[in-house]
């Protein structure tokens, strides 16, 4: 697994931080208002800022047609699923149980990575997939009978987490030569008119009834649009493109810790010794795919199919 370089590490600190909080903030932001609504409201107000990033840097907003049907596809598998289900999984779950469910991602990317694309994973890799499962069966230690009532949605958020994976597994594949900000722009633009379509379809009648968003909904929605679609996912896509599908995707585990963390404090939800065990577990996970290798260990064994390519 190659070293981070300093830009990776740039936007990989921030980014767990901004998606570990999102978590309280969101069942904040939704507590009293339609889930999806309060993510197509956060969408459209996030792509401006995304698309004035675009401008600043001049990165060009052009997909040739030929593209679109790819793009439509990486879309769909990172975006439209993962935001459908997931924030609706949040109205009825935990905020940091959601997100240790939903950052289940890492596990299946694994096994999506090995099942679908043959892609070879050492010995290091399995160490750290397995850590990250065993964390995120620790951290649900005290759910299991909570979750048992709730099935559906707890299906609802590992669905999310196995299509993102599927979807990362796609992003660090794909054939686009365009700009990993201009694929951004249009993903997070098509979201925002299917997950409208989506609040039209099932809210629509909850709209009249439902109060106008309150100050701690407007902060969350706010939060959203600048940090989560304006920055997170972005930097995501940068990092996904960059890095092995495992590297990638074992490099955010931190992000339920501090959902966790974050919703006992904001939120008073209990923290258990299992908590604090799978810190250390997600610690193993990351740092057994970003520690740097030992200087000449590429010379003595071949590299791991597609390592260069994936």
């Amino acid at each position: 697994m190659p070293a981070l370089t300093r830009l990776q590490l740039a936007l990989l600190i921030p980014l767990t931080l901004v998606w570990g909080l999102n978590w309280p903030v969101m069942k904040l932001g939704i507590a009293d208002y339609p889930p999806l609504t309060f993510r197509s409201l956060s969408i459209w107000l996030g792509l401006p800022v995304l698309g004035l990033a675009l401008v600043m840097m001049k990165v060009p907003f052009k997909v040739a047609r030929k593209d679109w049907p790819q793009l439509l596809w990486l879309a769909a598998t990172n975006m439209f699923v993962w935001h459908a289900c997931i924030i609706v999984a949040v109205k009825h779950l935990s905020s940091g149980r959601s997100a240790i469910l939903g950052y289940s991602m890492p596990i299946f990317s694994a096994l999506i990575g090995a099942l679908l694309f043959k892609t070879a994973l050492g010995r290091r890799g399995w160490l750290g997939v397995s850590a990250a499962a065993l964390g995120v069966a620790l951290l649900l230690w005290h759910e299991f009978s909570t979750l048992a009532g709730r099935p559906g949605y707890v299906a609802l958020a590992l669905v999310a987490a196995a299509t993102w994976a599927l979807g990362t597994q796609l992003l660090r594949r794909t054939s686009l030569t365009v700009p990993t900000l201009t694929i951004s722009f249009w993903m997070t633009a098509l979201t925002a008119v299917v997950m409208t379509l989506l609040a039209w379809i099932f809210e629509r009648g909850q709209w009249q009834a439902a109060a106008a968003p309150g100050t701690a909904t407007w902060g969350a929605i706010l939060y959203n649009a600048v940090l989560i679609f304006g920055f997170a996912h972005a930097a995501w896509f940068y990092l996904a493109r960059g890095l092995p599908p495992v590297a990638s995707t074992l490099s955010v585990m931190l992000i339920p810790v501090i959902g966790v963390f974050s919703g006992a404090v904001w939120l008073g939800e209990t923290v258990h010794w299992q908590d604090c065990a799978a810190v250390a577990l997600m610690v193993v996970a990351i740092a057994s795919v970003l520690w740097p290798a030992r200087a000449g260990a590429g010379t003595r064994q071949p590299a791991p199919a597609g390592a260069t390519g994936q």
